[in-house]
């Protein structure tokens, strides 16, 4: 809509989900939970965002990335338990990525990466009495799951940083 290029877009997309991104990880390590307004909100900054940053063919058929992956973390949440937070944040998430093979691979790494990363950053982190000093009321220190919400949100700003960057 805008014009903009892809580096220029994606750049304007980070900064738009930027807070979304600092709320749910806060919210994921203190309560265990994405709330439904983060979801929405995310939805909501691809839909106008989105709109006036990306051409409207690439827009429009980005919005179906958002069932199929909400439908794929249905199954998981169904079969693995994973939690339907992190499900529907995925699924909102889903738009702001390309469906262009290299980029599915870029976003597949960048997974695994985060993954890795974010695992070992919170069992470090809440090994540290310090850092359980100053959050003693974080659910995420005492639970034996994972806020798999902080993987996804690294995963969503480390994305659109990339693309922003090499693009």
């Amino acid at each position: 809509m805008l014009g903009l290029s892809v580096s220029q877009a994606a750049l304007a997309l980070f900064v738009a989900v930027l807070p979304i991104c600092g709320w749910v990880i806060y919210t994921d390590l203190k309560f265990m939970k994405i709330r439904n307004v983060a979801v929405l909100a995310l939805v909501a900054v691809f839909a106008v965002a989105g709109f006036l940053v990306l051409p409207l063919e690439v827009w429009m058929w980005r919005w179906v990335h958002l069932p199929v992956i909400l439908v794929i973390g249905l199954l998981l949440n169904i079969a693995l338990g994973v939690g339907m937070g992190d499900v529907k944040f995925a699924a909102a998430a889903a738009p702001f990525f390309s469906a262009d093979p290299g980029r599915v691979m870029l976003a597949i790494l960048l997974l695994q990466a985060c993954l890795i990363l974010c695992f070992a950053a919170h069992r470090i982190a809440r090994a540290i009495p310090a850092v359980r000093a100053a959050t003693p009321d974080w659910a995420s220190w005492g639970h034996k799951k994972f806020p798999f919400g902080l993987v996804l949100v690294a995963t969503l700003l480390g994305y659109l940083g990339l693309i922003a960057a090499i693009t």
